[in-house]
This record gives structure tokens, C-alpha cells and sequence, in this order.
């Protein structure tokens, strides 16, 4: 009987949750879709979506264990709708006129301003409604330029009292209606430098959003200062995050905040983490110090690094703690937590302040950055502001030390994220913002994709290009030059310090020739950015000689195919010009990350380790060109059709006469192949987001622009002897040149 008894209980649980409740399914939203979690099960979270320009009501849902419908401020079962988006209206524009005249504005609607005699108009004198019902452009503001602090004005939809501009003048923002939410700062304060303290407030609707392509600039105009070890008094632009500064000795703590409650999605938490993942191997591709803390959070923290441990210095250690985050292990927590997750920021802060001791440099000198990502607002664990509080005052946060702590506060998702609640966590500092909400988590990846803007960053770091999305190609190969000569095809070249390029010896093959009208054109060369400069010094092989083995039947031999020009004056680091890193040097190994002790052949292991090595070389146009470079057996199956080519080599018997160990080749298969013209240009790798020179453009078998140099490419022929082969010098085979002439400049590991 007790077995029997044991089976019937087991049938009757068994019974009983196959029973378990499902929600309804009445839930469709008109004109708009839904996703759900966890299908009709309790727990599942249904998010509503609505084409752009319009926005659902309500946003969401959650299925309770009664198997009814949760809905946020709306009774259970309220019809979903897509309600048309608008943006919102001015309340007054002080000394001048805007048209029309609404109570609110649709999306695409205009915005007219003008100012009366004697105020000129600063801002944007037409703004547009976009689709997240967000204003385009700036604040437009009638000035005259009275005040020690300009006019601040009245941002759309906002309230402003306070009329007195002067030094310590205070004005205050509300907004107009109680639908709409103010960002930024309600009260902001005229400084003795002229500006506003604080953020500029925006009243905006509770369901907008921002664009990715608004949010990438003020991140990554931070986080290229914080990495670029930057000058702590540069001036700082507008409408920029500002720079999260951070000298070559000091140290960083960043802390990331990653939400797995049971709102978030396991798939959209997996964007959390690799949005971290990308953020973090970012930072330690600059030589910073820099800690890495990692905590995720549903209604409970877990700490998966601690800024107190030696592994949180070690990018290896970091990634892998990532790459190892269990979603699962907040299954059994529902809430959003966020006073817990930063007061295990507070708590971690406040141990390391006791290690090393409150009123020590040690301690005073460390910068914090959190960023927090979250899918909605804190739904238990109280008020997340108590623990900014505490974190304000364990790292003594006045006005003298505003610089010590950035907290940024990015909401992500359509669910019911808090405008009002990310405002009060972010940090406000002059001219910045610090709190986003992106519709999505595709949106967030692509704001992590594109936020490294190196713009700003004047350091001589080498191998640093600028990814962000809205880069020029020149801002992508900061490093690549033209050199022009008298009456010649051009050639290209590359920085390598603020005064030394390196280019291909051929290009200045003619020893009669004038050099003192050639010019090197650095940055920009379709624009005022770039800058004709003079050659001051060319240095080449002894040994280059292309007619050296014209008796043994090679025409032309390019041996030793490298020079160096000196620059009659160093080169200003900026956006358009920075050097590339040469392996083998101390600014290559701290870039790539590198133990102090490694060595030459140790670089050579690593950018060179695979028998077909994707590269790459800017084209004549600008164009980053892509190629193969071959190491190993594909290298001597790369180089054997140079006997084929009995035009150039009639009575070749040994390929490496004319190739020889000093060469890389590429051309193999569907690659790209170098021009006329693109001689001496940089063959280079890319490793954790850094660029690295490994050989330079020398000679070929085909010229896929033709005679005439043009930047029109054909494809490569096909069934043609002998096929097309490009041959780039290795930097690693020249080693001893480059030491012998750049030992003074650069910083040489062991061979």
C-alpha cells in the first residue's frame, strides 16, 4: 500500500502541473506585434512593438501564476493600441518667434525660430520631429550676450525660472506638462569659466527613446579619453560626453552592471555580455591601468569580479570570467534590483579604501566609471539612489573631485523603463549626458560597435584608428601619407613616429633626381585637414640596387625594397595623423598586450602564426583593401609562378633569386591587389583593435589599375601567365636596418 500511496501522490503532482495556468491569448495589439519570454506560461513577459513613429499602449504585460495578465498602470485586460508618436511643444521663446504654433507636433513636423533686433539666434533655427519623439538638433536660444554665462534658454517643453545670467546665477527647469519627463539637470549654476554647470535638461515624452547614433558619440567621446591618457585640463567640447580623463600613472576602476532579471530575455542578456566583452577588451588594448569589476543583478547581485582581485587587472582573466556568466543562476530571482547591484559597487569601494588607506594617493588618485545596462526600472531593494549617495561618499565626491566618478545609466528594451530613475542615477557634468534609453538590444551592440571615437585623443600611442561609425577613411588609417614627387607617379607611405615615414626605396630609385620639391602629404588630402610637409632626410639601403642581377638575366630586383623619410617638422597627433605600430618595439608589445620580457620572434609567433594571414592596404582612393599574406608552404606555392613570367625573367632557373626570404606574399585566390602608385604603403594586421604594420607594398605581377595609374580596379584575369602575385618587405627580415636608423626614435624589444 505505501508503494501505491507514493505512485498516487506522484499522479496527482504530476496531474497538478500539467494543470498549471496559461494566460490568455486575447492579447493582440492593433497595427503593432508582440514577443513573449516564456510563450503563455506564468512568468512570460509580453512586449509589445509598433512600426517607427509610433509607440504601444501598454508596453508590456506579465502572466501571472494565476494564469491572468499583469499590465502596468492599465486595468489586466485593457485593449493595446500603437498610438501615433509626437514631440512636444515650446512653452515660450524668450526675444523671439517660433512657428507653428501646436499643442504637440508629429513626426516629421518642423520647428521655425527667429529672433527679434538685437539678438542673434544661437542654435538650430529649424528642428525637426524624429521618430522617438526627440527634437533634432539644439536648443535655440536669442542671446545678446549680456550675461557672464550665455543665455541658457528654454529647451522645448521645459520651464525655466531664473533670469540673471551672472557669475553664481542660479536658473531651475520643470517641465510644462506632467506627462513629460526632464533629463539632465533641473538646476544648473553659472561658473567663473563662463558655462553652465550640469547637463541641459530635455523634457521628453516617457516612451522616447535614443538613436544609437546619438548615443555612440557622448560614450565614446569618453571612454577615447579615458583610454587615450589624455591632458586633464583640455578644453572640453560641447555636445560631447565629457572625457573621463585618466593620466598614464593613474589607475581606473570600471564597474559593469548587467541586468538578468526575468524580464530580460536570455538571448537579449547575452548582448548585455557581449557589449561588456567589447567594452573591456577596448580598454586593455590601451596600456591604462585599469581594474574590471562584473556584476550581474536580478533581485539579488553576484559578483563575478571584484576590482580587489589581481585577475580583475588581467584582460585574459576578464574575458574568460565574461565568456562564463551563467544567466541561469538569477532564474529564481523575478525583481530588478539595482540598489543592491551599486551597493555591491559601494561595498567593494569601501574595502579597497580600507586596504589601501582613505587618505592615501593610492586610494584618492582612482577614477570609477560604472555603467549600468538594464531592461526596466527597480521593481524592489528600495531606492537605487541610496547607494549612488554612499558611493559619492566613500570616494569624497565635491566640486573639487567631480572628475573621480562617472556613472553612466542605459536603459534597454520597450518595457517600462524609468526616465526619472536613470536621471537621478546618471552622472551630470558640464555639457554631457550620461543617461541613454535604446529601443533595443540590437541598438545597444551597435552603440558598443561604434563608440571608440579616438577623435580627441593627441597622444603619439601608436596603431590607433578610429572605428566609430561616422569615421572618415583617412580617420580609420590615421597613420597613411602621399608622397609626391616632381613630375612622378606617387607613392605611399606610413608614420610610424611624429618625423618618420616609411615607404618603399624605389620610389626614389633615380639618384639625380630633385628631392627638395617633393612633398609628404600627412592627414586628410582631400580636405584643409591634411598637410603638405618637406622631406628633410632620406635615408636608404646600401644595398638597394634594382639593376644588381641584370647579368643573371632578372631585369629588375627589389631587394632591400624600404627608406625612411625624416619630416622637416614633427607631424601634430590628431584624428587624420597618428603612427602605426612597428612589431618588435615597446609601443607594439604593450598594445598587443605582451609580457615586458617578450621578444621579436615572439611578435613575428603571434601576427604571423597562420600560413594565410589576413591584411590589409589602403588603396589609391583611400579604400582599406584586404588581402592574404602567405607564411610557411603557401608561401612557396605564392612565389613559384614567378618563373612563368618569362617577359620580366626570361632564364629564371631559381625563384628565390628574385624572391627572396625578405618578402611576404600575397594574390592567391580572389584578393585584392596593390596599384601603381600604392608603392611603400603599409601591408598591416589588426589585433585587439589596434593596427599593426608587418610589411610594405614593393612590387607585383599585375597592375589591376593599368598603365595609367587610375583608381579604376579591374578583376584579376583569369587563365593568364603568369598569374597575378603582389610582394610586400618584411619588416621582420629588415630588422637590423630599421633598428640602425629608428634606434633613437622607437623603443626596440630583443630580436
Amino acid at each position: 500500500m505505501g508503494s501505491l500511496r507514493a505512485l498516487l501522490c506522484l499522479l496527482s503532482l504530476y496531474s497538478g502541473a500539467a494543470a498549471a495556468p496559461s494566460c490568455p491569448r486575447n492579447v493582440n495589439i492593433s497595427g503593432g506585434s508582440f514577443t513573449l519570454s516564456r510563450g503563455w506560461a506564468p512568468g512570460s513577459v509580453l512586449v509589445y512593438s509598433c512600426p517607427p513613429g509610433r509607440y504601444p499602449v501598454p508596453a508590456s504585460r506579465l502572466c501571472l501564476g494565476s494564469g491572468r495578465w499583469q499590465t502596468p498602470r492599465a486595468p489586466p485586460l485593457a485593449r493595446a493600441v500603437c498610438k501615433p508618436v509626437r514631440c512636444p511643444a515650446p512653452v515660450s521663446f524668450e526675444n523671439g518667434l517660433y512657428t507653428p504654433r501646436l499643442g504637440s507636433h508629429p513626426v516629421g513636423g518642423n520647428l521655425s525660430f527667429e529672433c527679434e533686433d538685437g539678438f542673434v539666434l544661437r542654435g538650430s533655427p529649424v528642428r525637426r520631429c524624429r521618430p522617438n519623439g526627440v527634437w533634432d538638433g539644439e536648443t535655440a536660444v536669442c542671446d545678446n550676450g549680456a550675461g557672464h554665462c550665455p543665455n541658457p534658454g528654454e529647451p522645448v517643453g521645459a520651464v525655466r525660472t531664473g533670469s540673471r545670467f551672472g557669475l553664481g546665477d542660479k536658473v531651475r527647469y520643470h517641465c510644462s506638462s506632467s506627462n513629460l519627463v526632464l533629463t539632465g539637470s533641473a538646476e544648473r549654476e553659472c561658473q567663473g569659466s563662463g558655462a553652465w554647470s550640469g547637463t541641459e535638461p530635455t523634457c521628453r515624452q516617457p516612451y522616447s527613446y535614443d538613436f544609437p547614433e546619438d548615443v555612440a558619440p557622448a560614450l565614446g567621446a569618453s571612454l577615447s579619453h579615458l583610454l587615450g591618457s589624455t591632458n586633464p585640463t583640455q578644453k572640453k567640447k560641447e555636445n560631447l560626453g565629457r572625457k573621463i580623463q585618466i593620466q598614464r600613472s593613474g589607475h581606473l576602476n570600471l564597474y559593469l552592471l548587467l541586468d538578468a532579471s526575468q524580464s530580460v530575455k536570455e538571448e537579449d542578456f547575452h548582448v548585455f555580455r557581449n557589449c561588456a566583452t567589447l567594452m573591456v577588451d577596448r580598454i586593455f588594448s590601451f596600456e591604462i591601468n585599469v581594474s574590471v569589476a562584473i556584476i550581474t543583478f536580478a533581485s539579488k547581485p553576484k559578483v563575478i569580479t571584484s576590482v580587489l582581485s589581481d585577475s580583475s587587472r588581467d584582460v585574459a582573466e576578464v574575458l574568460y570570467s565574461l565568456d562564463n556568466i551563467r544567466y541561469r543562476d538569477h532564474e529564481n530571482g523575478t525583481g530588478t534590483n539595482i540598489y543592491e547591484a551599486l551597493h555591491s559597487v559601494y561595498i567593494m569601494m569601501n574595502n579597497q579604501m580600507q586596504r589601501l588607506g582613505m587618505g592615501t594617493a593610492a586610494w584618492q588618485d582612482i577614477r570609477h566609471a560604472i555603467i549600468l545596462l538594464t531592461d526596466g526600472k527597480s521593481n524592489t531593494g528600495g531606492s537605487p539612489k541610496r547607494a549612488v549617495d554612499d558611493i559619492r561618499e566613500v570616494l569624497n565626491i565635491n566640486p573639487k573631485r567631480t572628475d573621480y566618478l562617472d556613472i553612466y545609466a542605459i536603459g534597454v528594451g520597450k518595457l517600462d523603463v524609468d526616465w526619472r530613475e536613470l536621471n537621478e542615477l546618471a552622472s551630470k557634468k558640464d555639457g554631457e549626458r550620461h543617461a541613454f534609453i535604446l529601443q533595443d538590444p540590437p541598438a545597444l551592440r551597435q552603440v558598443f560597435e561604434h563608440m571608440l571615437d579616438v577623435s580627441q585623443l593627441v597622444d603619439t600611442i601608436c596603431g590607433v584608428g578610429n572605428v566609430s561609425a561616422n569615421a572618415s577613411a583617412q580617420e580609420r588609417t590615421p597613420w597613411h601619407v602621399t608622397i609626391k614627387p616632381k613630375s612622378r607617379e606617387t607613392c605611399r607611405g606610413s608614420l610610424v613616429s611624429d618625423q618618420w615615414v616609411l615607404t618603399a626605396a624605389h620610389c626614389f630609385r633615380h639618384a639625380d633626381q630633385d628631392r627638395s620639391l617633393w612633398r609628404v602629404t600627412v592627414g586628410d588630402p582631400s580636405s584643409h585637414l591634411g598637410k603638405d610637409l618637406r622631406i628633410e632626410q632620406v635615408v636608404i639601403p646600401d644595398g638597394f640596387d634594382v639593376g644588381a642581377k641584370r647579368l643573371q638575366g632578372i631585369r629588375e630586383f627589389y631587394g632591400d625594397d624600404i627608406a625612411l623619410l625624416k619630416l622637416a617638422e614633427p607631424v601634430k597627433m590628431s584624428t587624420h595623423a597618428r603612427p602605426i605600430c612597428l612589431p618588435c618595439t615597446v609601443g607594439a608589445n604593450l598594445a598587443l598586450r605582451r609580457p615586458p620580457g617578450s621578444t621579436c620572434r615572439d611578435h613575428e609567433s603571434e601576427l604571423l602564426k597562420m600560413v594565410r594571414v589576413p591584411a590589409h592596404f589602403v588603396a589609391l582612393n583611400g579604400d582599406t583593401l584586404h588581402v592574404n599574406l602567405k607564411t610557411g608552404p603557401e608561401w612557396e606555392k605564392c612565389i613559384n609562378v614567378v618563373s612563368q613570367d618569362k617577359t620580366s625573367f626570361p632564364n629564371l632557373t631559381n625563384v628565390t633569386e628574385v624572391v627572396t626570404d625578405q618578402f611576404l606574399c600575397s594574390g592567391m585566390e580572389n584578393e585584392d591587389h596593390p596599384c601603381r602608385g600604392e608603392s611603400g604603403g603599409a601591408v598591416f594586421l589588426e589585433r585587439r583593435f589596434r593596427f599593426f604594420q608587418v610589411g610594405l607594398v614593393s612590387w607585383g605581377l599585375y597592375n589591376p589599375c593599368g598603365s595609367s595609374g587610375g583608381n579604376a580596379r579591374k578583376e584579376a584575369p583569369r587563365g593568364k601567365v603568369p598569374p597575378p602575385r603582389d610582394f610586400h618587405i618584411s619588416l621582420f627580415r629588415l630588422q637590423p636596418w630599421l633598428r640602425q636608423h629608428l634606434g633613437g626614435v622607437l623603443h626596440f624589444l630583443p630580436l
